[in-house]
């Protein structure tokens, strides 16, 4: 079974190894781990560039079973836009997802505290931004759509401690879990805590 494995590590000068070792774990589980960074076979050639690597991903993500992504905030208080991206496709795709996140608190706290003195409460106990947009609270790990849609699609978000980018042990956590759901060993997986 082949699994997009989404997620911002493709930003880290040692991406290709941790692709690798990423795929490795997969293949330890029985899954065929598939990196953002691989060469897809019917792109092999074409120009290096935003659009070639927007098609290689979109044809992972096409040939792929499943997703696991990394939802660890980046760069703010919510997951990186492409993986967010690459999770909607398959959700819509029809695809199982799957994700884990290395997180401190809920969506509603990070966001509140990435916003800092911009945010007050309304008239109606809800927190908003300097713009009046409210702050969501539901108690989630990120954005409810997130969350939800991996529910929704017969996945589970696995959550854990924050640890750097490198540390691949909540990954494996997640990989063990998502092989047995996909081998349906077991049905969905409820959300797993720490």
């Amino acid at each position: 079974m082949r699994v997009y494995l989404a997620g911002p590590e493709v930003f880290l000068r040692d991406a290709a190894a941790i692709g690798a070792a990423k795929r490795a774990i997969c293949a330890r589980h029985g899954l065929a781990g598939v990196f953002p960074t691989d060469p897809h076979p019917d792109l092999a050639g074409a120009p290096p560039g935003a659009a070639h690597l927007y098609r290689q991903n979109e044809a992972h993500l096409h040939g792929c079973d499943a997703l696991i992504a990394n939802l660890t905030p980046f760069r703010g208080p919510s997951a990186d836009a492409g993986t967010v991206f690459e999770l909607g496709l398959m959700r819509g795709l029809g695809r199982t997802c799957f994700g884990y996140a290395a997180v401190a608190g809920d969506f509603a706290a990070r966001t509140l505290a990435f916003l800092g003195p911009r945010v007050r409460r309304r008239g109606d106990g809800a927190w908003e931004d300097e713009e009046g947009m409210a702050v969501e609270e539901f108690g989630l790990a990120d954005n409810l759509m997130i969350e939800e849609g991996i529910r929704a699609s017969g996945g589970m978000l696995l959550l854990g401690p924050p640890a750097p980018w490198r540390d691949l042990a909540l990954f494996e956590r997640c990989v063990e879990r998502a092989a047995a759901v996909l081998r349906g060993r077991s049905g969905p997986c409820p959300d797993a805590a720490p």
